[in-house]
Protein backbone atom coordinates (compact mmCIF):
# COMPACT_ATOMS: atom_id res chain seq x y z
CA UNK A 1 0.00 0.00 0.00
CA UNK A 2 0.84 3.68 -0.85
CA UNK A 3 0.99 6.50 1.90
CA UNK A 4 1.24 9.94 1.50
CA UNK A 5 2.93 12.22 3.82
CA UNK A 6 1.92 15.63 4.36
CA UNK A 7 4.12 18.52 5.18
CA UNK A 8 3.88 20.25 8.34
CA UNK A 9 2.08 23.61 8.30
CA UNK A 10 4.76 25.09 9.83
CA UNK A 11 7.28 24.72 7.21
CA UNK A 12 7.74 25.20 3.72
CA UNK A 13 9.62 23.53 1.03
CA UNK A 14 10.56 24.87 -2.67
CA UNK A 15 12.34 21.66 -3.85
CA UNK A 16 9.93 19.21 -2.92
CA UNK A 17 6.32 18.66 -4.47
CA UNK A 18 4.99 15.79 -2.74
CA UNK A 19 6.41 12.31 -0.66
CA UNK A 20 4.60 9.29 -0.72
CA UNK A 21 5.73 5.40 0.85
CA UNK A 22 5.18 2.29 -0.09
CA UNK A 23 4.29 -0.11 3.06
CA UNK A 24 4.86 -3.88 3.03
CA UNK A 25 5.18 -6.50 5.41
CA UNK A 26 6.07 -9.42 3.31
CA UNK A 27 6.73 -11.53 6.47
CA UNK A 28 6.34 -11.30 10.16
CA UNK A 29 9.58 -9.82 11.21
CA UNK A 30 10.05 -7.81 7.99
CA UNK A 31 8.97 -4.36 7.07
CA UNK A 32 9.24 -3.23 3.65
CA UNK A 33 9.36 0.72 2.65
CA UNK A 34 9.84 2.66 -0.44
CA UNK A 35 10.13 6.10 0.30
CA UNK A 36 9.68 8.47 -2.98
CA UNK A 37 10.57 11.94 -2.88
CA UNK A 38 9.33 13.89 -5.82
CA UNK A 39 10.64 17.46 -6.75
CA UNK A 40 13.82 19.52 -7.78
CA UNK A 41 16.11 17.20 -6.14
CA UNK A 42 19.15 19.67 -6.77
CA UNK A 43 17.90 21.53 -4.03
CA UNK A 44 17.52 18.71 -1.71
CA UNK A 45 21.01 18.35 0.64
CA UNK A 46 21.31 14.55 0.18
CA UNK A 47 24.22 12.38 2.00
CA UNK A 48 26.67 11.02 0.01
CA UNK A 49 27.01 7.18 -0.30
CA UNK A 50 29.06 5.94 2.34
CA UNK A 51 29.71 2.75 4.29
CA UNK A 52 26.30 1.28 5.97
CA UNK A 53 26.72 1.83 9.67
CA UNK A 54 24.76 2.93 12.44
CA UNK A 55 25.39 6.54 12.84
CA UNK A 56 23.71 9.08 15.46
CA UNK A 57 22.00 12.74 14.51
CA UNK A 58 20.74 11.63 11.09
CA UNK A 59 17.75 13.45 11.52
CA UNK A 60 20.05 16.91 11.16
CA UNK A 61 19.38 16.40 7.83
CA UNK A 62 17.66 14.57 5.24
CA UNK A 63 16.26 11.71 6.84
CA UNK A 64 13.31 8.79 6.05
CA UNK A 65 12.43 7.49 9.84
CA UNK A 66 9.52 5.56 10.65
CA UNK A 67 8.43 4.69 14.30
CA UNK A 68 6.92 1.23 14.70
CA UNK A 69 4.88 -0.10 18.29
CA UNK A 70 3.72 -3.13 18.67
CA UNK A 71 1.03 -2.25 21.11
CA UNK A 72 -0.99 0.74 22.28
CA UNK A 73 0.60 2.58 25.03
CA UNK A 74 3.45 0.28 25.16
CA UNK A 75 7.28 1.14 23.80
CA UNK A 76 8.45 1.94 20.25
CA UNK A 77 11.10 1.32 18.00
CA UNK A 78 12.62 4.64 15.69
CA UNK A 79 14.51 3.81 12.92
CA UNK A 80 16.72 6.51 10.75
CA UNK A 81 17.66 6.17 7.34
CA UNK A 82 19.80 8.15 5.55
CA UNK A 83 20.38 8.15 1.61
CA UNK A 84 23.89 7.72 2.15
CA UNK A 85 23.50 3.75 3.75
CA UNK A 86 24.20 5.32 7.32
CA UNK A 87 21.19 4.22 10.19
CA UNK A 88 20.26 4.25 13.10
CA UNK A 89 17.89 1.86 15.32
CA UNK A 90 16.39 3.05 19.30
CA UNK A 91 14.09 1.24 21.53
CA UNK A 92 11.75 3.46 23.49
CA UNK A 93 9.86 2.85 26.69
CA UNK A 94 7.56 5.36 26.33
CA UNK A 95 6.89 8.67 24.99
CA UNK A 96 10.51 10.16 24.40
CA UNK A 97 11.35 8.06 27.37
CA UNK A 98 14.44 5.60 28.17
CA UNK A 99 15.73 5.25 24.92
CA UNK A 100 18.32 3.02 24.30
CA UNK A 101 20.01 1.30 21.22
CA UNK A 102 17.72 -1.08 19.59
CA UNK A 103 19.34 -4.15 19.11
CA UNK A 104 18.06 -5.81 15.86
CA UNK A 105 19.56 -6.28 12.53
CA UNK A 106 20.94 -3.63 10.83
CA UNK A 107 18.26 -2.94 8.10
CA UNK A 108 19.30 -2.88 4.39
CA UNK A 109 18.87 0.42 2.48
CA UNK A 110 19.30 1.15 -1.40
CA UNK A 111 18.96 4.76 -2.37
CA UNK A 112 18.31 6.08 -6.25
CA UNK A 113 18.48 9.64 -7.47
CA UNK A 114 17.47 11.58 -10.44
CA UNK A 115 16.79 15.24 -11.41
CA UNK A 116 12.90 14.29 -10.15
CA UNK A 117 13.17 12.13 -7.50
CA UNK A 118 14.62 10.38 -4.83
CA UNK A 119 13.77 6.44 -3.84
CA UNK A 120 15.05 5.14 -0.62
CA UNK A 121 14.59 1.98 -0.18
CA UNK A 122 14.72 0.33 3.51
CA UNK A 123 14.31 -3.28 4.53
CA UNK A 124 13.61 -3.49 8.49
CA UNK A 125 13.83 -6.67 10.88
CA UNK A 126 11.30 -6.40 13.59
CA UNK A 127 10.94 -8.44 16.28
CA UNK A 128 8.24 -11.20 14.30
CA UNK A 129 6.16 -12.14 17.39
CA UNK A 130 3.71 -9.38 16.93
CA UNK A 131 0.41 -9.47 14.96
CA UNK A 132 0.00 -5.76 14.47
CA UNK A 133 2.36 -2.62 14.05
CA UNK A 134 1.55 0.60 14.62
CA UNK A 135 3.24 2.44 12.22
CA UNK A 136 4.38 6.56 12.28
CA UNK A 137 6.10 6.78 8.77
CA UNK A 138 8.30 10.21 8.40
CA UNK A 139 10.84 12.73 6.54
CA UNK A 140 12.84 15.48 6.88
CA UNK A 141 14.39 17.38 3.91
CA UNK A 142 16.93 19.48 4.23
CA UNK A 143 17.06 21.52 1.38
CA UNK A 144 20.68 23.19 0.22
CA UNK A 145 19.19 26.34 1.32
CA UNK A 146 19.45 25.31 4.90
CA UNK A 147 15.57 24.80 5.22
CA UNK A 148 13.95 22.25 7.03
CA UNK A 149 10.47 20.91 6.15
CA UNK A 150 8.89 17.70 8.03
CA UNK A 151 6.85 15.16 6.18
CA UNK A 152 4.14 12.64 8.14
CA UNK A 153 1.20 10.44 7.76
CA UNK A 154 0.07 12.89 10.71
CA UNK A 155 1.10 15.59 12.57
CA UNK A 156 -0.17 16.65 16.16
CA UNK A 157 -0.92 20.24 16.72
CA UNK A 158 1.99 22.36 17.86
CA UNK A 159 5.26 22.01 16.32
CA UNK A 160 6.45 19.06 14.35
CA UNK A 161 6.80 16.04 16.77
CA UNK A 162 7.30 12.43 14.98
CA UNK A 163 7.09 10.74 18.83
CA UNK A 164 4.01 11.49 19.47
CA UNK A 165 1.06 8.90 19.27
CA UNK A 166 -0.79 10.39 16.94
CA UNK A 167 1.98 10.10 14.58
CA UNK A 168 1.24 6.10 14.35
CA UNK A 169 -1.74 6.25 12.11
CA UNK A 170 -1.04 3.34 10.10
CA UNK A 171 -2.26 0.10 11.64
CA UNK A 172 -0.41 -2.98 9.69
CA UNK A 173 -1.22 -6.72 10.17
Amino acid sequence: MVQELIRHPDTLCDAVDRIDVAVARPQPGLLALRYTVSGRIAGVRIAPPTEPLRADQLWQTTCFEAFVRTAPGAGYYEFNLAPSTQWAAYHFVGYRDGMALAELAPPAIITGANATHVDVDALIYLPPNYETWWLGLAVVIEETSGAKSYWALKHPAGKPDFHHAEGFALELV
